[in-house]
C-alpha cells in the first residue's frame, strides 16, 4: 500500500466518523448503542461525542500533514508520534468493542481495527511526503 492512498482512504473513513458522531449529537442515533452503554444522560453524550469529533478532527490534520496536503511547522517525528499515539487509541478501543455490552459496539471492532491496520501502514510506509514548512 503507497502512503497518499492509504491516508486518503483514512480521510474517507474518518469522515464517515464523525458523520456517525455527529448523528449521534443531534440524536438521529441513540447514545445508549455508543460508549459500552455507560452512557446516563444527554451531558455526557455531548461532552464524550464532543470529544470524538475533536479526536478524528485530529487524527485527520495530522494525517494531512503526514501526506503533505498541509505545512505546517510541526516537525515529521512529531507528527510520527502523535500517529503511534492513536494507533495506541484505537488498539485499545478495538479491545473496548469487542468487551462491549451491545452487539452494535462489538461490530465497531472491525472498523476500529481496521484504523489500527492503517495507522500502522502508514508509519511504516516509506513514501514521499512535503517537509513541514514554516509559513
Amino acid at each position: 500500500m503507497k502512503l497518499r492512498p492509504t491516508i486518503k482512504l483514512l480521510l474517507w473513513l474518518i469522515a464517515a466518523v464523525v458523520l456517525f458522531h455527529l448523528a449521534i449529537l443531534i440524536k438521529l442515533i441513540p447514545y445508549e448503542v455508543t460508549w459500552g452503554g455507560r452512557l446516563k444522560n444527554d451531558s455526557e453524550m455531548y461532552v464524550f461525542e464532543s470529544t470524538s469529533v475533536l479526536a478524528n478532527l485530529l487524527l485527520g490534520c495530522v494525517l494531512l500533514i503526514k501526506g503533505g496536503y498541509l505545512s505546517t511547522p510541526i516537525p515529521p517525528r512529531a507528527v510520527n508520534v502523535i500517529l503511534w499515539i492513536f494507533l495506541a487509541l484505537f488498539g485499545l478501543n478495538t479491545v473496548g468493542n469487542l468487551l462491549s455490552e451491545t452487539l452494535f459496539e462489538q461490530s465497531l471492532s472491525a472498523v476500529t481495527l481496521g484504523f489500527s491496520f492503517l495507522i500502522w501502514r502508514v508509519l511504516k510506509t516509506k513514501g514521499k511526503t512535503t517537509k513541514s514548512k514554516i509559513h
